[in-house]
Protein backbone atom coordinates (compact mmCIF):
# COMPACT_ATOMS: atom_id res chain seq x y z
CA UNK A 1 0.00 0.00 0.00
CA UNK A 2 1.27 3.50 -0.99
CA UNK A 3 1.59 6.59 0.99
CA UNK A 4 -1.89 7.63 -0.92
CA UNK A 5 -3.77 4.69 -0.63
CA UNK A 6 -3.08 4.77 3.18
CA UNK A 7 -4.03 7.94 4.14
CA UNK A 8 -7.05 7.24 1.95
CA UNK A 9 -7.34 3.71 3.93
CA UNK A 10 -7.33 5.91 7.43
CA UNK A 11 -9.77 8.20 6.35
CA UNK A 12 -12.40 5.66 5.53
CA UNK A 13 -11.76 4.28 8.48
CA UNK A 14 -12.64 6.92 10.08
CA UNK A 15 -15.81 8.23 8.68
CA UNK A 16 -17.15 4.55 8.50
CA UNK A 17 -16.98 4.15 12.50
CA UNK A 18 -18.02 8.21 12.91
CA UNK A 19 -21.17 7.02 11.18
CA UNK A 20 -21.61 4.18 12.84
CA UNK A 21 -21.49 5.33 16.69
CA UNK A 22 -20.72 9.20 16.97
CA UNK A 23 -22.98 11.49 18.84
CA UNK A 24 -22.90 14.79 20.91
CA UNK A 25 -24.04 16.34 24.05
CA UNK A 26 -23.09 19.63 25.71
CA UNK A 27 -20.61 20.00 23.14
CA UNK A 28 -18.51 16.91 23.31
CA UNK A 29 -18.53 13.94 21.62
CA UNK A 30 -19.34 10.63 22.30
CA UNK A 31 -18.37 7.46 20.29
CA UNK A 32 -19.70 3.70 20.69
CA UNK A 33 -17.26 1.11 22.71
CA UNK A 34 -16.64 -1.47 20.47
CA UNK A 35 -18.92 -4.17 20.34
CA UNK A 36 -21.00 -3.14 23.31
CA UNK A 37 -23.77 -0.52 24.21
CA UNK A 38 -21.20 1.85 25.89
CA UNK A 39 -20.82 5.31 24.87
CA UNK A 40 -17.24 6.82 25.68
CA UNK A 41 -16.05 10.55 25.28
CA UNK A 42 -13.55 10.95 22.49
CA UNK A 43 -11.36 12.28 24.46
CA UNK A 44 -9.92 11.11 27.54
CA UNK A 45 -8.33 11.87 30.35
CA UNK A 46 -5.25 10.50 30.57
CA UNK A 47 -4.00 8.82 33.95
CA UNK A 48 -0.20 9.29 34.40
CA UNK A 49 -0.96 13.08 34.27
CA UNK A 50 -3.39 13.69 36.83
CA UNK A 51 -0.27 12.28 39.41
CA UNK A 52 1.95 14.65 38.42
CA UNK A 53 1.30 18.08 40.52
CA UNK A 54 2.26 18.63 43.71
CA UNK A 55 -0.67 19.30 45.32
CA UNK A 56 -3.29 15.77 45.38
CA UNK A 57 -6.21 18.44 45.31
CA UNK A 58 -4.87 19.95 41.82
CA UNK A 59 -5.51 16.46 40.53
CA UNK A 60 -8.79 15.72 41.63
CA UNK A 61 -10.07 18.99 40.72
CA UNK A 62 -8.52 18.72 36.98
CA UNK A 63 -10.75 15.15 37.07
CA UNK A 64 -14.01 16.36 38.55
CA UNK A 65 -14.37 19.54 36.12
CA UNK A 66 -13.00 17.10 33.17
CA UNK A 67 -16.57 15.14 33.99
CA UNK A 68 -18.31 18.34 34.48
CA UNK A 69 -17.81 19.73 31.09
CA UNK A 70 -18.33 15.96 29.27
CA UNK A 71 -15.60 13.80 29.64
CA UNK A 72 -16.07 10.44 30.95
CA UNK A 73 -13.13 8.29 29.64
CA UNK A 74 -10.61 7.76 32.79
CA UNK A 75 -7.59 6.56 32.04
CA UNK A 76 -5.34 5.07 34.85
CA UNK A 77 -2.79 2.55 35.86
CA UNK A 78 -1.60 -0.11 38.75
CA UNK A 79 2.04 1.72 38.34
CA UNK A 80 1.18 5.58 37.81
CA UNK A 81 3.29 7.21 39.78
CA UNK A 82 3.65 4.57 42.28
CA UNK A 83 -0.51 4.42 43.16
CA UNK A 84 -0.66 8.18 43.37
CA UNK A 85 -2.86 8.95 40.15
CA UNK A 86 -5.27 5.95 41.18
CA UNK A 87 -5.45 6.93 44.78
CA UNK A 88 -6.45 10.63 43.66
CA UNK A 89 -8.48 9.26 41.36
CA UNK A 90 -10.73 7.35 43.60
CA UNK A 91 -10.66 10.79 46.29
CA UNK A 92 -11.99 12.47 43.12
CA UNK A 93 -14.98 10.06 42.03
CA UNK A 94 -16.34 9.99 45.06
CA UNK A 95 -19.59 12.25 45.60
CA UNK A 96 -21.54 10.88 42.92
CA UNK A 97 -18.63 11.04 40.43
CA UNK A 98 -17.83 7.40 39.85
CA UNK A 99 -21.52 7.01 38.15
CA UNK A 100 -20.49 9.69 35.85
CA UNK A 101 -17.15 8.12 34.51
CA UNK A 102 -16.69 5.41 32.45
CA UNK A 103 -13.26 3.74 34.89
CA UNK A 104 -10.24 2.58 33.26
CA UNK A 105 -7.62 0.95 34.66
CA UNK A 106 -4.11 -1.21 33.65
CA UNK A 107 -2.35 -3.95 35.30
CA UNK A 108 1.48 -5.13 34.93
CA UNK A 109 1.50 -8.47 36.06
CA UNK A 110 2.27 -11.48 34.13
CA UNK A 111 0.85 -14.02 36.10
CA UNK A 112 -2.19 -14.83 37.64
CA UNK A 113 -1.17 -14.24 41.34
CA UNK A 114 0.20 -10.81 40.37
CA UNK A 115 -2.76 -9.99 38.15
CA UNK A 116 -5.27 -10.70 41.05
CA UNK A 117 -3.08 -8.83 43.72
CA UNK A 118 -2.95 -5.71 41.43
CA UNK A 119 -7.08 -6.15 40.48
CA UNK A 120 -7.44 -5.70 44.49
CA UNK A 121 -4.75 -3.17 44.86
CA UNK A 122 -6.89 -1.09 42.20
CA UNK A 123 -10.34 -1.37 43.11
CA UNK A 124 -9.03 -0.33 46.87
CA UNK A 125 -7.13 2.67 45.62
CA UNK A 126 -9.97 3.51 43.23
CA UNK A 127 -12.81 3.08 45.91
CA UNK A 128 -14.93 1.36 43.52
CA UNK A 129 -16.59 -2.25 43.49
CA UNK A 130 -15.69 -2.63 39.54
CA UNK A 131 -13.76 -1.25 37.33
CA UNK A 132 -15.22 -0.96 33.86
CA UNK A 133 -12.21 -1.39 31.99
CA UNK A 134 -8.97 -3.36 32.86
CA UNK A 135 -5.85 -3.37 30.27
CA UNK A 136 -2.87 -5.58 30.16
CA UNK A 137 0.32 -2.81 30.39
CA UNK A 138 2.81 -2.90 27.52
CA UNK A 139 2.39 -5.32 25.76
CA UNK A 140 5.92 -4.55 24.06
CA UNK A 141 7.76 -7.39 24.73
CA UNK A 142 7.18 -10.87 21.85
CA UNK A 143 6.53 -12.94 24.45
CA UNK A 144 4.18 -10.53 26.31
CA UNK A 145 0.81 -12.23 24.25
CA UNK A 146 2.17 -15.58 24.86
CA UNK A 147 2.32 -14.61 28.84
CA UNK A 148 -1.22 -12.84 28.73
CA UNK A 149 -3.03 -16.80 27.51
CA UNK A 150 -0.15 -18.83 29.04
CA UNK A 151 -1.90 -21.35 32.10
CA UNK A 152 -2.14 -19.67 35.40
CA UNK A 153 -1.47 -16.44 33.57
CA UNK A 154 -3.77 -13.16 33.44
CA UNK A 155 -6.20 -13.98 31.64
CA UNK A 156 -7.29 -16.74 33.98
CA UNK A 157 -7.58 -13.93 37.11
CA UNK A 158 -9.19 -11.52 34.74
CA UNK A 159 -11.87 -14.01 33.81
CA UNK A 160 -12.33 -14.96 37.61
CA UNK A 161 -12.32 -11.40 38.14
CA UNK A 162 -14.91 -10.94 35.86
CA UNK A 163 -17.47 -13.52 36.89
CA UNK A 164 -17.39 -11.69 40.26
CA UNK A 165 -18.32 -8.35 38.57
CA UNK A 166 -14.86 -7.18 39.33
CA UNK A 167 -14.37 -6.08 36.04
CA UNK A 168 -16.77 -5.64 33.23
CA UNK A 169 -14.41 -4.98 29.64
CA UNK A 170 -10.96 -6.46 28.99
CA UNK A 171 -8.26 -5.22 26.96
CA UNK A 172 -4.41 -4.57 26.13
CA UNK A 173 -1.89 -2.13 25.36
CA UNK A 174 1.45 -1.19 24.46
CA UNK A 175 3.77 1.57 22.65
CA UNK A 176 6.71 -0.16 21.07
CA UNK A 177 5.97 -1.96 17.45
CA UNK A 178 3.09 -3.09 16.34
CA UNK A 179 3.92 -6.07 15.18
CA UNK A 180 3.47 -7.19 19.06
CA UNK A 181 -0.03 -6.02 19.37
CA UNK A 182 -0.56 -8.04 15.74
CA UNK A 183 0.94 -11.09 17.24
CA UNK A 184 -1.30 -10.47 20.54
CA UNK A 185 -4.45 -9.96 17.80
CA UNK A 186 -2.99 -13.34 16.22
CA UNK A 187 -2.98 -15.75 19.37
CA UNK A 188 -6.23 -13.83 20.60
CA UNK A 189 -7.64 -15.62 17.59
CA UNK A 190 -6.16 -18.88 18.18
CA UNK A 191 -7.71 -18.72 21.74
CA UNK A 192 -11.30 -17.54 20.18
CA UNK A 193 -11.00 -14.64 22.56
CA UNK A 194 -11.87 -11.16 21.76
CA UNK A 195 -10.55 -7.99 23.11
CA UNK A 196 -12.97 -5.39 24.03
CA UNK A 197 -10.26 -2.62 23.57
CA UNK A 198 -6.42 -2.03 22.29
CA UNK A 199 -4.92 1.28 23.13
CA UNK A 200 -1.87 2.39 21.07
CA UNK A 201 0.11 5.59 20.24
CA UNK A 202 -1.74 7.71 17.00
CA UNK A 203 -0.13 11.01 16.21
CA UNK A 204 1.06 12.44 13.21
CA UNK A 205 4.49 10.84 13.67
CA UNK A 206 3.12 7.20 14.02
CA UNK A 207 1.49 7.57 10.88
CA UNK A 208 4.98 7.46 9.11
CA UNK A 209 7.59 5.21 11.24
CA UNK A 210 6.43 1.59 12.54
CA UNK A 211 2.53 2.71 12.14
CA UNK A 212 0.27 1.47 14.74
CA UNK A 213 -2.05 3.58 12.44
CA UNK A 214 -1.01 1.94 9.13
CA UNK A 215 -0.76 -1.70 10.48
CA UNK A 216 -2.62 -2.25 13.70
CA UNK A 217 -5.96 0.06 13.09
CA UNK A 218 -7.94 -1.37 10.00
CA UNK A 219 -7.28 -5.11 12.30
CA UNK A 220 -8.95 -3.18 15.21
CA UNK A 221 -12.16 -1.62 13.37
CA UNK A 222 -12.61 -4.63 11.29
CA UNK A 223 -12.73 -6.69 14.77
CA UNK A 224 -15.13 -4.23 16.31
CA UNK A 225 -12.25 -3.43 18.60
CA UNK A 226 -12.41 -0.30 20.80
CA UNK A 227 -9.53 2.15 19.80
CA UNK A 228 -8.05 3.55 22.63
CA UNK A 229 -5.36 6.19 20.88
CA UNK A 230 -3.11 7.34 23.25
CA UNK A 231 0.44 10.23 22.94
CA UNK A 232 -1.64 12.53 20.51
CA UNK A 233 1.33 14.35 21.16
CA UNK A 234 3.59 11.86 22.25
CA UNK A 235 4.09 13.39 25.91
CA UNK A 236 5.02 16.65 24.38
CA UNK A 237 7.89 15.26 22.51
CA UNK A 238 5.94 15.65 19.06
CA UNK A 239 4.81 19.43 20.36
CA UNK A 240 9.06 19.57 20.53
CA UNK A 241 9.43 18.74 16.55
CA UNK A 242 7.75 22.68 15.83
CA UNK A 243 6.32 21.23 13.09
CA UNK A 244 2.41 20.94 14.21
CA UNK A 245 0.26 22.33 16.94
CA UNK A 246 -1.06 20.98 20.03
CA UNK A 247 -4.75 21.34 18.48
CA UNK A 248 -3.56 19.66 15.07
CA UNK A 249 -2.10 17.03 17.00
CA UNK A 250 -5.80 16.43 18.55
CA UNK A 251 -7.52 16.97 15.39
CA UNK A 252 -5.64 14.39 13.14
CA UNK A 253 -5.88 11.77 16.34
CA UNK A 254 -9.83 12.66 16.86
CA UNK A 255 -10.04 12.05 12.45
CA UNK A 256 -8.60 8.25 12.83
CA UNK A 257 -11.00 5.54 13.09
CA UNK A 258 -10.69 6.57 17.42
CA UNK A 259 -12.88 5.41 20.12
CA UNK A 260 -11.07 7.85 22.38
CA UNK A 261 -8.14 10.08 22.50
CA UNK A 262 -6.38 9.99 25.55
CA UNK A 263 -4.29 12.96 26.17
CA UNK A 264 -2.13 13.77 29.24
CA UNK A 265 -3.58 16.98 30.94
CA UNK A 266 -1.75 17.76 34.45
CA UNK A 267 -2.64 21.64 34.06
CA UNK A 268 -6.09 23.24 33.59
CA UNK A 269 -5.43 25.25 30.41
CA UNK A 270 -4.31 21.92 29.12
CA UNK A 271 -7.66 20.64 29.49
CA UNK A 272 -9.23 23.44 28.26
CA UNK A 273 -7.04 23.10 25.35
CA UNK A 274 -8.39 19.42 24.96
CA UNK A 275 -11.86 20.45 25.65
CA UNK A 276 -11.51 23.57 22.74
CA UNK A 277 -9.84 21.34 20.56
CA UNK A 278 -13.40 18.77 20.14
CA UNK A 279 -15.21 21.91 20.13
CA UNK A 280 -13.70 23.22 17.01
CA UNK A 281 -12.94 19.29 15.17
CA UNK A 282 -14.20 18.25 11.89
CA UNK A 283 -13.22 15.01 10.10
CA UNK A 284 -10.68 15.09 8.58
CA UNK A 285 -10.50 14.48 4.70
CA UNK A 286 -7.67 12.56 3.07
CA UNK A 287 -6.40 15.78 1.25
CA UNK A 288 -6.04 17.43 5.24
CA UNK A 289 -4.54 14.32 6.66
CA UNK A 290 -1.69 14.85 3.55
CA UNK A 291 -0.92 18.15 4.43
CA UNK A 292 -0.93 17.61 8.21
CA UNK A 293 1.39 14.43 7.46
CA UNK A 294 3.64 15.96 4.73
CA UNK A 295 5.17 18.72 7.75
CA UNK A 296 5.92 15.81 9.73
CA UNK A 297 6.86 12.99 7.60
CA UNK A 298 10.74 13.78 7.34
CA UNK A 299 11.06 14.17 10.76
CA UNK A 300 8.52 11.10 11.61
CA UNK A 301 11.68 9.07 10.35
CA UNK A 302 14.28 8.72 12.84
CA UNK A 303 11.79 7.75 15.56
CA UNK A 304 13.11 11.08 17.68
CA UNK A 305 9.95 12.28 18.69
CA UNK A 306 8.41 8.78 19.87
CA UNK A 307 10.72 7.82 21.61
CA UNK A 308 8.33 5.30 23.62
CA UNK A 309 9.36 3.38 20.91
CA UNK A 310 12.95 3.78 20.09
CA UNK A 311 14.19 4.34 24.31
CA UNK A 312 13.46 2.21 27.23
CA UNK A 313 12.50 5.61 28.85
CA UNK A 314 8.79 5.16 28.73
CA UNK A 315 9.08 1.73 29.68
CA UNK A 316 7.71 1.21 32.94
CA UNK A 317 7.61 -2.82 33.42
CA UNK A 318 11.41 -2.94 32.04
CA UNK A 319 12.64 -0.63 34.98
CA UNK A 320 10.54 -2.28 37.08
CA UNK A 321 10.79 -5.99 36.44
CA UNK A 322 9.13 -6.90 39.97
CA UNK A 323 6.10 -5.38 39.00
CA UNK A 324 5.19 -8.29 36.43
CA UNK A 325 5.62 -11.18 39.36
Amino acid sequence: MDRRDALGTLAGLAIAATARGQSESNGMIYREFGKTAEKVSAIGLGGHHIGRPKDPQEGIRLIRSAIDRGINFMDNCWDYQYGESERRMGLALRDGYRQKAFLMTKFDGRTKTATARQIEESLQRLQTDHIDLMQYHENIRLEDPDRFFAPDGPLEALMEAKKAGKVRYIGFTGHKDPYVHLRMLEIAAAHNFHFDSCQMPLNVMDAHFRSFGQQVLPLLVQQRIAVLGMKPMGDGNVLKSGAVTATECLHYALSLATTVVITGCEKMEILDQALQAVKTWKPMGSEQMAAVLAKTRDLAMTGKFEPFKTTSMFDGTAHNPQWMG
